[in-house]
């Protein structure tokens, strides 16, 4: 069995998921591949059924009712991953702004260089847009200085949604705790990783912009992001991503007293 899991939400992705799927399983590193489908109208999920045969202990699929949100998905995700054992589980896109060959770097960067979670990175050097309109990367590097700001975390690229995490990493937050669906997810996600003393490591990458389908980018993701922080930021000076461990209950013996 592979070590690790990539997983791709996907809602209206039938011009790219089979071509997406492909190229993860042509990487010199074995990697599983779990689809979290949103009910997606177009049949994506019907495409990766198909595909299933060919892949059969390799290509996973989770069919949700509905758009439920990005983070819900990889929150489902990130369970079936450790419930399954996968040492390192990571997040990647359907639509190839994330180059699926940047997968191997972003592992090998948690096994050689001690590292706990692997960021895809746009804003480091080595790393670069390609294919975005002038508004989208200024709204990129605006929300990138934003949450370093507000949050003192030290990541270039906090909202970036390619990323590998170690399983104990996962294992120990409390993914109950994560509140946001959107793009903000993703910044919470490595906030809560760094609250807990975890190592984040930045791997370059050449990000570009969805050529095939559509972008879900909306006004109501980015106002979650932008209040969203401060009250993350808040809400973390009373409350811990710790996962608490459950004690076990222990039933005293009672000493019965003999009838006389």
């Amino acid at each position: 069995m592979a070590d690790s899991l990539v997983i791709i939400p996907t809602y209206n992705e039938k011009e790219n998921i089979a071509n997406i799927i492909q190229a993860v399983f042509s990487l010199d590193v074995p990697f599983h591949v779990l689809i979290v489908d949103d009910g997606s109208p177009d049949g994506t999920a019907k495409i990766v059924k198909e595909m299933q045969p060919q892949f059969p202990e390799s290509l996973h699929l989770i069919e949700r009712a509905g758009k439920l949100g990005l983070g819900t998905a990889y929150i489902r995700g990130f369970r079936y991953g450790i419930e399954k054992k996968y040492d390192y589980i990571c997040e990647m896109d359907a639509d190839f702004s994330h180059p699926p060959e940047k997968l191997l770097s972003l592992r090998a960067a948690l096994i050689e260089g001690n590292k706990d979670v692997a960021v895809g990175s746009r804003y480091v050097k080595g790393g670069k847009c390609v294919n975005w309109p002038w508004d989208r990367l200024i709204l990129s590097y605006g929300a990138s200085w934003y949450v370093k700001l507000i949050t003192w975390m030290n990541v270039n690229d906090p909202t970036a949604g390619f990323v590998c995490y170690r399983r104990e990493v996962l294992e120990k937050l409390d993914l109950d705790k994560i509140r946001f669906i959107g793009y903000a997810f993703q910044i919470e996600m490595k906030y809560a990783a760094r609250s807990l003393g975890y190592k984040i490591v930045e791997v370059p990458i050449t990000f570009t912009d969805r050529i095939i389908g559509v972008s879900k980018m909306s006004g109501g993701i980015i106002k979650e992001a932008v209040f969203g922080v401060i009250q993350m930021r808040w809400s973390s000076f009373f409350n811990s991503y710790e996962k608490k461990e459950t004690a076990k209950m222990i039933t005293p013996k009672v000493r019965r007293s003999k009838t006389v």
